[in-house]
């Protein structure tokens, strides 16, 4: 689904991105860096390898920040489901759409906390109902600024609902159970999925380890892979395989529901 335009002026987070800190800067600058100079003892044994600390670092970051923009979406995207929930057995109480978010925003503060993100945007919906915006408009907002399918579809028939005078408990109480079951699937595959990535793991450290094992019960044995210009190529493309079968694994691993 295509961003909209937001109709109202949030100032709030945008789940799109992600600011490191400088504290998490450094954590990843120095793993980085260590990650550099096990792979030059290993495949090079020349410290001016070590420069390519600064671009890895700039690498590093990236995927960094991409995982955790998947995993707060994600955390998102399981809360929400939560949310409708709640909301949906306020409507069926007999409370309006406006009324049951606010007694959503206290169940979340006790289910979630204020630390939460969920807690958060629904509190800023509870206020801004109360200067007069538009609810499907906040929905709409929310849906634009965290880029999730669920919350986007939801905004979307929530909006319609809104302008056509549906049944709003039979459609929060249909997509809440929607949500449910897709996020339900969404975990029992996480859970078949967990083992496999650890096995995944496993192979993925086993290179390295043969080759320390070398290294350590065999000084010398390797010792005609480095310093020369045939040794250097050869470890470079056992290096690139080693990565590209990493990279690989991962994705067979990664499942998208």
């Amino acid at each position: 689904m295509k961003r909209r335009k937001n109709s109202v002026n949030t100032g709030k987070i945008d789940y799109q991105n992600y600011r490191f800190t400088g504290k998490e800067i450094l954590k990843y600058f120095l793993q980085t860096l260590l990650l550099c100079a096990l792979g030059d003892y290993l495949f090079y044994q020349n410290v001016w390898v070590l420069i390519l600390v600064v671009p890895a670092s700039v690498w590093m970051l990236k995927i960094r920040r991409k995982q955790r923009i998947g995993e707060r979406k994600r955390k998102l995207n399981y809360d929400f489901r939560d949310a409708l929930t709640a909301m949906s057995v306020a409507v069926q109480a007999g409370y309006s759409v406006e009324n049951a978010i606010s007694i959503c925003t206290k169940d979340l503060e006790q289910l979630c906390g204020r630390d939460s993100d969920i807690w958060k945007e629904f509190r800023y919906i509870e206020t801004q109902q109360k200067v007069s915006v538009p609810v499907e408009d906040l929905f709409l907002d929310l849906a634009d600024r965290s880029g999730i399918e669920d919350i986007e579809n939801f905004a979307s028939v929530f909006q319609t609902a809104k302008r056509t005078g549906g049944d709003m408990n039979r459609i929060i109480q249909k997509v809440a159970r929607m949500l449910s079951d897709k996020i339900e699937v969404k975990k029992e595959i996480e859970a078949t999925l967990a083992a496999k990535k650890g096995e995944q793991m496993v192979m993925s450290l086993m290179p390295v380890g043969i080759i320390l094992y070398l290294k350590l019960t065999s000084p010398g044995f390797l010792d005609i892979m480095y310093g020369n210009v045939l040794g250097i190529c050869a470890m470079t493309f056992c290096l690139a395989v080693y990565l590209i079968a990493c990279w690989l694994g991962r994705k067979i691993v990664e499942i998208e529901v």
